[in-house]
């Protein structure tokens, strides 16, 4: 079944064309800044060499149109027709308490997705936007949701709820909801086929880490806790988010110079993490370089980044009674080598031992714990597409 994942953001559209009778990326791309005279598609050919298409001002359903043609297009493209694309699997950041799985799109679900736009204001309009498109450009083709907060809706109370008035969570749906929730759930079961063990036997701790960051306790299969909360800005320090910080800071911060609560977003969202600290950049290999020429905001920066994971991961440990296996992904989890080793020292405690030569790996599939560990380290690339068109493959097909 040929299915074609779609991930819509404000100002881009990433796709991957799957073909999930042996799980083979057809193709994969993105077109990149939406609503702007300079929007490009890039996409990626079968041999690996990359290239460009230059597509002038284009809105959303204008950039899915050129997804359709490059996949269609004669020379580059690897199907003949639209009609092969059998269905298409849409990422949706936030389905708050109404989804706890993924769905077959309909107006309903359409109505349910919209209602999650205030707490969703930068994700779920664009996500809808694709959704619409693709609508118009496939009418007929069966369309399916998968939410990143879905895979948390397993969490119990006293793990998503916040010590805040009762009447917020009942009135107003404030409580942790948690994202990266495909990811997590996908090197979760992974990590477990690597390994050769029964999911519902192990307890595993997964760390996404990436510009945006967030680790999930996995108890039986199951999300019992996770970092992120009603915003992907509360738990760790992140590329340019604050992650977890005192709201009490944030409220003097607002009356002592005057700040909006917009200020405030901005600020947490866009102002914030290992580019605030540092002031240098949020990219982790920036950093690392920074550091290895003396920079010491760097190297504070660099220290608060990865003491914020190991405490995370020795907290959901203590909550789980202990961990069996914990896993890196995300773009800094799978590549930063000397992350790894930094955010597992202080964890020899708990019996964690790393094997520093299979932590020389980079991007792939490795067991980097020796084998005396008595917690196994992984690395396991994310593949959110693939756990979508599987999802979707399984609901239509």
């Amino acid at each position: 079944m040929k299915i074609l994942v779609l991930n819509s953001g404000s100002s881009s559209v990433k796709y991957k064309l799957i073909d999930t009778a042996g799980e083979h990326v057809l193709a994969e791309g993105g077109v990149e800044k939406i609503g702007l005279p300079d929007g490009f598609l890039k996409f990626k050919r079968p041999d690996g060499s990359k290239g460009t298409v230059e597509l002038g001002l284009v809105d959303h359903k204008g950039a899915i149109e050129a997804v359709l043609r490059q996949l269609t297009d004669p020379v580059e493209g690897c199907i003949g027709s639209y009609g092969e694309i059998q269905a298409v699997g849409h990422r949706v950041v936030h389905g708050g308490e109404k989804f706890a799985k993924s769905v077959v799109i309909d107006e309903a679900v359409k109505e349910m997705i919209r209602q999650c736009y205030d707490i969703a204001p930068l994700h779920n309009p664009a996500n809808m936007t694709g959704i619409e498109a693709m609508e118009q450009l496939l009418p007929g083709v069966p369309q399916v949701a998968v939410f990143d907060t879905a895979f948390h809706q397993t969490m119990p109370a006293k793990s998503f709820m916040y010590a805040l008035p009762y009447k917020y969570y009942k009135e107003d749906g404030v409580r942790r909801y948690g994202f990266h929730g495909t990811s997590h759930r996908y090197v979760s079961q992974r990590v477990c086929e690597v390994l050769g063990v029964d999911i519902k036997d192990v307890k595993i701790i997964t760390c996404h880490v990436g510009n945006g960051g967030s680790i999930t306790a996995v108890e039986g299969g199951r999300s019992v806790d996770t970092s992120m909360g009603l915003t992907p800005t509360e738990g760790l320090m992140m590329g340019t988010r604050s992650g977890d910080v005192d709201p009490g800071a944030l409220t003097y911060l607002m009356t002592r110079h005057g700040l909006s609560a917009a200020d405030i977003q901005r600020i947490i969202n866009k102002e914030s993490g290992i580019a605030g600290v540092t002031e240098i950049s949020s990219d982790m290999r920036e950093i690392e370089a920074a550091v290895n020429s003396g920079d010491e905001r760097a190297r504070l920066g660099l220290e608060m980044y990865e003491q914020r994971i190991t405490k995370y991961i020795g907290a959901y440990a203590a909550e789980m009674g202990g961990v069996d296996i914990i896993v890196f992904t995300g773009g800094v989890g799978e590549n930063q080598t000397g992350l790894r080793a930094d955010v597992c020292a202080p964890l020899a405690f708990m019996g964690v031992e790393l094997d520093l030569e299979a932590n020389k790996a980079r991007g792939e599939e490795v067991v980097i714990s020796t084998p005396a560990s008595k917690v196994k380290v992984v690395v396991v690339p994310t593949d959110e597409e693939l756990m979508i068109a599987r999802d979707t493959a399984a609901l239509v097909g």
